[in-house]
């Protein structure tokens, strides 16, 4: 049997700075699932601008999109504030304008490959969805570089990189082999969860066949019935 099919990948929790679905799932996961939060391996999810689709249809590729209605988005208004409010969670909608999704995420992927990704994403995620920033803006990234201790324009411009831009076409790839539809989505090996209320679930799964990742008695317990799953129905922002 060859190296390759004796590992097994870790299990993955794909997120996106554009769902406010991924966003809950995140803050559930730091607040009640610490242990399990630290073992995942965190991808990000992002509909391709037309160079990435590009590159991505060459490499044999496609991503998944659902339109979404004005009916669908006046709800999610609704259920996000809930769901935030359960949590106590301050939020604030931003408005996006001609976002290209490759900005933050890909400035992710390089604060990653300098292990400052899990404070990139804090810092993201708290511009977008708390301070109602737009974090496709290349100044709202660079903005994060001193508080990170990295570069801002190395942050801002991600997306000019050519190794960071194939790296973000991997991850679509990956996106498309593990079947995700949507955000927030969990996979450990040949199992699924998407959405928010799934959270639990998978982290029952993997403490069962990991028992270092059984919750600690001190930790918080997940709000009961404050996790509701809903398709929000455009790229990056399902669950």
């Amino acid at each position: 049997m060859s190296a390759a099919r004796r590992t097994r990948r870790p299990p993955r929790f794909y997120f996106s700075l554009r769902s406010p679905y991924s966003w809950l799932a995140y803050r559930d996961l730091l607040e009640h699932h610490p242990r399990t939060a630290a073992a995942l391996e965190w991808v990000p999810f992002f509909e391709p601008d037309e160079l990435s689709a590009k590159m991505l249809a060459e490499a044999g590729g496609a991503f998944p999109y659902t339109p979404m209605s004005a009916e669908k988005h006046r709800y999610i208004l609704q259920d996000v504030r809930r769901l935030a409010a359960a949590r106590g969670l301050s939020f604030s909608w931003p408005v996006d304008r001609d976002p290209v999704w490759e900005v933050p995420h890909l400035g992710y992927l390089a604060a990653a490959r300098h292990g400052r990704g899990p404070e990139y994403i804090a810092l993201a995620a708290r511009a977008r969805w708390e301070l109602g920033q737009d974090v496709c803006d290349r100044r709202t990234i660079a903005g994060f570089g001193a508080e990170l201790g990295l570069d801002a324009e190395e942050l801002a411009c991600a997306s000019d990189d050519p190794e960071l831009r194939a790296e973000g076409v991997r991850v679509l790839l990956d996106i498309q082999r593990d079947g995700v539809f949507g955000v927030p989505f969990f996979v450990d090996h040949y199992d699924k969860y998407w959405g928010v209320d799934r959270l639990p679930a998978f982290v029952a799964a993997l403490a069962a066949n990991n028992p270092r990742l059984a919750p600690d008695p001190g930790e918080p317990a997940p709000l009961d019935g404050a996790e509701v799953r809903v398709d929000d129905g455009h790229a990056g922002g399902c669950g």
